[in-house]
């Protein structure tokens, strides 16, 4: 099929322009040993003869003596690193959990940042090298604060969604789960046979852009998507479900556990959601806190 994808109107997907706090730009390659610089920053790297960048923010509890977990957080198509920033804001959750952000850019296809979710081929929308970058976004990121290879995550919205299931197959060696926020999952990640992978998904019944139903022109419909992950992670069991509301929201949370290696499946069916990132409260917990305590219980062998 046409990789059309990445093409959702960009006033569907529009984020703020810029985060509340202006990062500093710093350069990739801090000497481990000292550690790198902690706060809000822009981390600038070449690669593939490209200038790319990635908005990090190292929590002040930092400790250059101990391996940090990294969470990848992606833009929707048309959005930038600030504004995903800004939106899907998870400085708070790293600062009391003591993890690595990192919001990298995507590059521009006519005006609007993207993300290419297949390996090199026709069926992307540019010849940008995104799995690549993510490769030596992970690896800097690395040789300035020695992250913890074995719990690297990575979340997205829309695109970024679509971006972070590729990952789940094409760099499963580095990613130990994934979160998809009004997101889908394109053929091609079942086509590349993704091994078991502890998933999280967030998507509204109202969404316009990536229907929850059908996905639309994007692939399956929400509960397809669940039902493949669920059935990959060899679970079994009958879905936990359990429900809340927030403001004008209801929220319907399916646990699916006791999978492969512990792994599990959690998703939220959000009545009356739009297409947005999430940040309601259920249960007590944000959607961003949800969203790490479900990750950060998983390695890339599974249950920690």
């Amino acid at each position: 099929m046409l990789r059309r994808h990445i093409c959702i109107l960009a006033t569907a997907l529009a984020v703020a322009a810029c985060a509340a706090e202006k990062p500093t730009s710093k350069p990739a390659g801090t000497d481990p040993a000292a550690g790198g610089p902690t706060g809000t920053f822009v981390l600038s790297l070449e690669h593939d003869e490209t200038p790319r960048e990635a908005l990090i923010y190292v929590p002040e509890s930092y400790d250059v003596t101990t391996s940090t977990p990294l969470f990848l957080n992606f833009h929707g198509f048309g959005g930038t690193s600030e504004g995903q920033l800004e939106w899907a804001d998870m400085r708070s959750v790293a600062d009391s959990y003591g993890f690595i952000l990192a919001y990298p850019q995507g590059t521009n296809l006519d005006g609007s940042p993207h993300w290419n979710t297949s390996l090199p081929s026709p069926d992307n929308k540019s010849d940008a090298s995104d799995f690549g970058f993510i490769d030596a976004l992970i690896d800097a990121i690395d040789a300035s604060y020695g992250i913890d290879a074995d719990r690297v995550y990575a979340a997205g919205y829309s695109n970024g969604g679509m971006f972070a299931f590729a990952l789940s197959c094409h760099r499963s060696d580095r990613i130990a789960a994934v979160v998809s926020v009004s997101g889908a999952m394109l053929d091609d990640v079942p086509a590349c046979s993704p091994p078991p992978t502890a998933v999280m998904t967030l998507h509204g019944t109202e969404d316009g852009v990536i229907p929850y139903a059908s996905g639309g022109e994007f692939g399956p419909g929400a509960q397809e998507v669940v039902d493949y992950w669920v059935d990959l992670n060899g679970i079994t069991a009958t879905p936990a479900v359990s429900s809340g509301s927030y403001e004008d929201l209801s929220i319907e949370q399916s646990l699916y556990t006791g999978g492969t290696g512990g792994l599990e499946v959690h998703h939220y069916r959000v009545e009356g959601g739009g297409h947005e990132w999430f940040n309601f409260v259920f249960d007590g917990l944000t959607a961003n806190e949800l969203i790490w305590d479900f990750v950060s219980r998983f390695g890339r062998d599974g249950a920690l």
